[in-house]
Order: C-alpha cells, then sequence, then structure tokens
C-alpha cells in the first residue's frame, strides 16, 4: 500500500514579465539617483520609461499565461518605488526642498506634501490590489492611476527644468500638482483603463495612423507633449465625473411639465 505524497509547491518565478518588472523598479532607483545628481532630465526619462515596462509586463504575463501571486505583488511593491518614492524624491529635489525656506510656513511644507504624495500612491496600489482581486481587473480605474500620477508631476518637472525655469521658483506649482497627483490617486473618481483595447487582434487601419501621428507629435516636444497629455489624463476624470453629475441632475420631462 503506497501512501500518498504531500503537495510540494513547485518554486521559482517565471522570468520573462518579472524582467520589466524589475525594470520598472530600476527606472524608479536611477531616477532617484539622476536627482540627487542634479540631472532631472534623465530622471524624468527613466520614471517614463519605467511606465513604459510597467505596462508591458502584465500584458507579457497575460500573452505568455504566466500570471503568479508572486508577479502581482513584486509589481505592486515595484510600482510603489518608481511611481510612488521616487517621483516624491525627483520633485522634492527639484523643487520642494526650496520650501523649507519659507520659515513662516514652519519650513516642512515641501517635504510634508512629497510624503502625502508617497502615503497617497501607497494607498492606491494597495486599493487596487484588493478591488483587482474583487473584480478580476476589468472595468475603469477608481482613482488616479499611481504610474498618471507619475507622469503628471514627473513630466511637469521635466518641461520645467527644459524651460530653465527654476525649482525655487516654481515652489508654488510644484505643491499644488503634487498634492493633486495624490489627492486624485485616492480618489473615487473614475478614469478610462482602455482596457477595450485589445493589441492581438485586428484594429482600424487609422488605429495605426492616430498611433504615427501621436509619436510624431511627442517627438517634436517630449517633456511639453507628454506634460500635456499626462495632464489632460489627469483631469478627464473630474470633467467626466462633473458631465455625468450634470446629466444626473438634469429634470426628465415629465418632471419638468410636472
Amino acid at each position: 500500500m503506497t501512501t500518498e505524497q504531500p503537495h510540494t509547491p513547485r518554486r521559482g518565478v517565471y522570468l520573462l514579465p518579472n524582467l520589466f518588472t524589475t525594470a520598472t523598479l530600476f527606472g524608479g532607483f536611477y531616477a532617484i539617483i539622476a536627482a540627487i545628481q542634479g540631472d532631472f532630465t534623465a530622471a524624468a526619462i527613466a520614471i517614463i520609461a519605467a511606465g513604459f515596462a510597467d505596462s508591458m509586463d502584465g500584458r507579457i504575463a497575460r500573452l505568455t499565461n504566466t500570471q503568479s501571486d508572486f508577479g502581482k505583488e513584486y509589481d505592486s511593491l515595484c510600482d510603489m518605488i518608481a511611481f510612488g518614492l521616487a517621483t516624491a524624491v525627483v520633485v522634492y529635489i527639484w523643487s520642494l526642498s526650496y520650501w523649507a525656506e519659507y520659515k513662516w510656513l514652519g519650513g516642512k511644507l515641501g517635504w510634508v506634501a512629497a510624503f502625502t504624495y508617497t502615503a497617497c500612491a501607497a494607498l492606491r496600489l494597495a486599493r487596487f490590489n484588493v478591488s483587482a482581486a474583487l473584480s478580476g481587473g476589468k472595468g475603469d480605474f477608481h482613482g488616479l492611476p499611481s504610474p498618471a500620477a507619475a507622469g503628471v508631476v514627473i513630466c511637469y518637472v521635466w518641461a520645467s527644468h527644459d524651460l530653465g525655469l527654476a525649482g525655487d521658483v516654481m515652489v508654488l506649482p510644484s505643491l499644488i500638482i503634487t498634492l493633486g497627483a495624490g489627492v486624485l490617486m485616492v480618489s473615487n473618481i473614475r478614469y478610462n483603463s482602455f482596457k477595450q483595447v485589445k493589441v492581438s487582434e485586428r484594429a482600424p487601419f487609422w488605429y495605426m495612423l492616430a498611433l504615427i501621428g501621436g509619436l510624431a507629435l511627442v517627438s517634436l516636444d517630449p517633456p511639453r507633449i507628454l506634460f500635456l497629455i499626462a495632464l489632460a489624463y489627469a483631469l478627464s476624470g473630474p470633467i467626466m465625473a462633473l458631465r455625468r453629475k450634470g446629466s444626473n441632475s438634469e429634470p426628465t420631462d415629465d418632471e419638468s411639465n410636472a
């Protein structure tokens, strides 16, 4: 009579999707190093590259059927480093640190704003993990996604630095954008997830033309065009929420004739 051997969990990790996740982590780490050295252009590009890598790891995992709980947790931790901590450190070193000169405000407003953004990113990622587990990751986003929030902040830094605007001059806009991005992350405002776009399926030809046109437009002035794109997406949530609220508050024909 043979005894049944206890089930032993498989060891090891899927290499390909986790390589892209590690690239996200590396982008955040390199952005911090570049910001410390005063190279804010390289820091911004590193965060943007991290966002590209983050958009690819999940798709690759689904296409190759290599999803795993390890990959989900690893992805969340790397997102927190790149789009939470690293982004906050970059904007703090470039501009928010100059709030220390305003002693009548306590001199701590800059790092408080940077920490608030970081905490909001952590809360956003934790909430996303819980909601994704319940819904299966389908539907729109509730709250601004952390990569998009990082895009707004980091492209703002890049565009301002590229224009020759010093961080000490831009302390107020930096404060508003950093806190605004943080608040939008933890809000309940709905954002389009574009999950209905299937890259593995056929699409109308004009999709390709639009993509080529978009790339050409970005190439003309990457810092400012990317900032406008990120800002437009960040504002699209509140704008659509106001439109939905306005349409729901309009009286029906029966109510208006009552």
